[in-house]
């Protein structure tokens, strides 16, 4: 993955001034922030960005199954036993 050096923030510059995350997520299309030294968060502008429609079926699918699971866990580990 390719990262725009102009789009690096780290998690303190996120928290105490998100409005230039916004912003550079504007200009350039995605912002990063940085947690630890590594990169965590990716925060994108959704109306120009088509990287939510470049996910493959099977990815979208887990996207999914995620949401669910993590909504419904309690359910799941009762249907477990």
């Amino acid at each position: 993955m390719y990262i725009n050096s102009d789009a690096i923030f780290s998690m303190t510059q996120a928290n105490q001034n998100f409005s230039s995350v916004a912003k550079a997520a504007d200009r350039i299309g995605e912002a990063v922030v940085f947690k630890n030294n590594r990169p965590r968060y990716l925060v994108i502008n959704m109306e120009n960005s088509d990287y939510l429609l470049d996910l493959s079926e099977d990815e979208k699918i887990d996207i999914v199954a995620k949401r669910i699971l993590k909504k419904h866990i309690l359910a799941f580990r009762k249907l477990a036993k």
